[in-house]
Order: C-alpha cells, then sequence, then structure tokens
C-alpha cells in the first residue's frame, strides 16, 4: 500500500471512531510506529486530522478534550519549564519570604506550579483543581483553599455555581491561568462551557493574569471561549512559540516569557 493509500485510509478510520492511535494503526498497516507518525504529522499538515497523545483525532472535532492523564504526558518537558518561570511571578518573587494572594487554576501545568513552590514561601493560595490541591496541602508555609462545586470528571476541576460564587469573593494579587487552546484571533478557548465560566470569572478575581501554556496551544481554537489575550498580562510559553509570533503577541500588549 502507497502513502498516500493508506493516509486516506487513516482518515476514514479517524472519522468513523473518533479517534485513531499509533500502535494499533501500525498492526494493522503492518508498518512502524514512526511511519504511522509521518502519516499522522502528513494528515496534520492537510488539516484533515490534529495530532495528540499516542494518535490523532478528525480536525473537526473542536469539542474533543483529552483526560487529565494523557494532557500531562503531552510536552512534559516544556510544562515543566514553564512552571519553573512561572515561580518568578509569584507575589514578592520566588525566594524565602515571598507573600501575597494567588489563585491556581486547574490544569497540568498549574500543578506543576503548585510542586515548584519553595517550602519558604508564605502565601495565601485558592484553587478549585483537585490535583492542584493535593500537592499544596501539606505545604507548611501556605494557607490553602479549596473551593468546591461540582467535579468534572476529566479535569477533577470543580464548576458550576458554587465555584463561581466562591471567586466573585475574592481579589487575588495574581492569577495563575491555564488554556486549552491562544491565539490573537480566536482568545482563549476551552471544550467545556462550565470550565469557561469558571475561568472567565477567575480572571476577574485577580489584579495580574498569567496565562500559562506550552507553544502546542498556539493557534488552537475550541468550543467556549472565556477571554482574550488581551486579558493575560503575562504569557509564559515554551521556545516553540516562534520569535515573530511572540512578537506579535507583546505588540498586543502581553508580555511573553519563553522558557
Amino acid at each position: 500500500m502507497y502513502a498516500p493509500e493508506r493516509q486516506q485510509e487513516i482518515l476514514r478510520l479517524a472519522r468513523e471512531s473518533g479517534r485513531v492511535d499509533v500502535l494499533s494503526l501500525a498492526d494493522e498497516f503492518q508498518v512502524t510506529a514512526e511511519t504511522v507518525r509521518r502519516d499522522l504529522k502528513a494528515l496534520d499538515r492537510a488539516g484533515l486530522v490534529r495530532r495528540v497523545h499516542g494518535g490523532a483525532i478528525p480536525a473537526g472535532r473542536l469539542d474533543f478534550e483529552p483526560d487529565l492523564a494523557e494532557r500531562d504526558a503531552v510536552a512534559a518537558d516544556e510544562k515543566q519549564r514553564i512552571a519553573r518561570a512561572a515561580l518568578a511571578e509569584l507575589p514578592g518573587g520566588e525566594g524565602a519570604g515571598s507573600s501575597g494572594s494567588v489563585i491556581l487554576d486547574a490544569g497540568t501545568t498549574a500543578a506543576r506550579l503548585a510542586a515548584e513552590i519553595p517550602l519558604e514561601a508564605e502565601l495565601t493560595v485558592v484553587t478549585h483543581g483537585l490535583p492542584v490541591a493535593a500537592r499544596l496541602a501539606d505545604h507548611p508555609g501556605l494557607t490553602l483553599h479549596l473551593v468546591g462545586g461540582r467535579i468534572r470528571h476529566r479535569t477533577r476541576a470543580a464548576v458550576d455555581d458554587w465555584a463561581l460564587r466562591a471567586y466573585r469573593e475574592i481579589n487575588a494579587d495574581v492569577l495563575f491561568l491555564a488554556t486549552n487552546g491562544f491565539s490573537a484571533d480566536g482568545g482563549l478557548t476551552t471544550p467545556d462551557l462550565a470550565e469557561a465560566a469558571v475561568k472567565r470569572t477567575l480572571i476577574a478575581a485577580a489584579r495580574r493574569v498569567v496565562l500559562l501554556a506550552d507553544s502546542a496551544k498556539y493557534g488552537q481554537q475550541h468550543f467556549a471561549r472565556f477571554g482574550e489575550l488581551s486579558d493575560v498580562d503575562v504569557l509564559i510559553t515554551d521556545t516553540g512559540l516562534s520569535p515573530d509570533d511572540a512578537l506579535a503577541i507583546e505588540r498586543a500588549g502581553t508580555e511573553v516569557v519563553r522558557a
């Protein structure tokens, strides 16, 4: 089977089942996993599929949302660098004696930031993300507030009225915000309307907004729009975001840190 024929069949399978994975395709077509990855890359460049960890989904499925473990495995090194760079945005800096109040959004990069907060830091932290709270529960210098609500199983995040009411009562120094997609035209987006409502409220609840987003999310647009790049004071991303794209974002008023 020639590559174009194989790619056409891969596209058909993706559209029928909603998702394809590399190992199953390699077994079905009796080719190497690397050959399948090249096929998926070609289809992705053509705008026919969107690559995700371990496989691909049809490009039209903008409501697709990977589960927490899958998202944490994607761009792991980049997320770790972003988390470490974000320490400089803590109130008072990352050194001893840091104080102030922060909101940590639910998200895999935010959870990595939580694990990086120095033991000597003295902060008030508010979060609605269970993995974030779990990483901070034993931190000796923090006053931790866990916001309640309905827990979305896919993200382990609290949503709906209870969460919204709690965040409307907060004026934090810094928000560390997560997103599924960001772009100058598409703004900040996520697949779920309930998550979007919480994120919109978070932005209003902080004096400074720091967006933590790996470069693979740049240009992606999802179903629910919750803000604009102009709402963000600082974007911390990785070097996969090109200097030209970073400059365009900065010209619109958002500082860019490429970790």
